[in-house]
């Protein structure tokens, strides 16, 4: 019963919450970073052999369509939202 009550849990959490991930050029990254807020903090991975950076986060749906131009604006480019089924 408790497992059943975890992953139901999960999903209720998952439909307020939506995952972005983004490409940020090196130079404007502490700009996108400030703007986002997140669970704990934004996952950021260095792209292949360019100095260009992948971040991943999850947010409020309620906030996505102003958080999407703001980060545009920032500097991010190829942004891509995303449902999550669960949050644990």
């Amino acid at each position: 019963i408790e497992n059943i009550a975890l992953m139901l849990q999960g999903s209720l959490k998952a439909e307020r919450i939506v995952g972005l991930k983004m490409n940020v050029p090196k130079d404007r990254l502490k700009n996108v970073i400030d703007l986002l807020p997140s669970l704990n903090a934004p996952t950021v991975a260095n792209l292949y052999n360019v100095e260009w950076f992948s971040v991943e986060t999850v947010v409020s749906s309620d906030i996505v369509r102003e958080l999407i131009p703001a980060l545009t604006k920032g500097g991010a480019e190829g942004i891509i939202e995303y449902r999550l089924s669960k949050v644990i």
